[in-house]
């Protein structure tokens, strides 16, 4: 079989279209207000299930409603991408034939051989987005994969990387610049620096330790340790949770954050 390629799609302020109203377009409603798109949503009105109702009731400025059925390819003017989450097969077939047509990345629920793309199983903690796909073959369990991840995560993957964020963000106050040599020191002394502290201590950093860690790190060309910078021996947050996690469940996740970690890092 054929592999996907995933992808980190970038949607703010593109439109998109989703064509239905039940709980697989509350689901597709809900995977896209995360990205900052303009959402249309197009569905007679008893067709809105309870979930899609309180969406667009609570995000009128992200969500456009329109009280109909879909009138044919004048609704796919200006659309960047269109899901459909309708039970009728062929009317989804020949939605996703217009979208081709017109270039349109598409999604049809429950036809994978119509589609440009498939939702995963997300874990999403901050920053941290974690997709799991079958291909289009079974997500349920995608579903049950997310579970077993989740339970290899301690809960301050996400925290952590929030602080190298801003971390990467100061030093590139404090030596700005793209790629060139500079750009290879940074990330070389970030990787360092991610290398170096535990995720406990990653999600500890604070405004003045950062300033610090600059200031004996960066500037001296090294890394202190969390202990240099007068951290203690022992870090009571998440320390519970991580006490009744399996040993090779701690080794996933740590090798899961340094993954994500260097994706981070490189980015410009």
């Amino acid at each position: 079989m054929v592999a996907s390629l995933l992808v980190a799609w970038q949607l703010k302020n593109k439109h998109v279209l989703i064509i239905g109203g039940g709980e697989i377009a509350a689901q597709r409603v809900d995977s896209i207000l995360i990205t900052d798109a303009h959402i249309i949503v197009l569905s007679p009105q008893d067709g809105l299930n309870p979930r899609t109702q309180r969406f667009i009731h609570d995000h009128p400025g992200r969500i456009t409603y329109h009280n109909r059925l879909f009138g044919g390819p004048e609704e796919l003017k200006g659309m960047d991408m269109v899901l459909t989450a309708l039970d009728d097969v062929e009317l989804s077939r020949e939605i996703c034939n217009m979208c081709r047509e017109s270039r349109i990345p598409v999604n049809a629920a429950d036809i994978p051989d119509s589609c440009d793309f498939y939702f995963g199983s997300q874990i999403r903690d901050g920053p941290l987005q974690v997709m799991i796909s079958t291909n289009g073959n079974g997500p349920k369990m995608a579903n049950l994969v997310k579970k077993k991840l989740q339970h290899a995560l301690s809960g301050v993957e996400g925290p952590a990387i929030s602080k190298v964020g801003e971390l990467r963000a100061k030093l590139k106050i404090r030596a700005p610049g793209v790629g060139g040599e500079l750009g290879k020191k940074r990330m070389k002394w970030m990787t360092n620096v991610c290398n170096t502290w535990g995720m406990e201590e990653l999600a500890l950093l604070d405004d003045s330790t950062m300033q610090r860690l600059l200031d004996e790190g960066w500037e001296k060309g090294h890394v202190p340790t969390y202990a240099d910078l007068g951290g203690g021996s022992s870090i009571p947050i998440y320390s519970a949770r991580l006490r009744s996690a399996t040993l090779p469940a701690i080794g996933f996740a740590a090798g899961v954050l340094c993954t994500l970690a260097s994706i981070w890092i490189r980015r410009r």
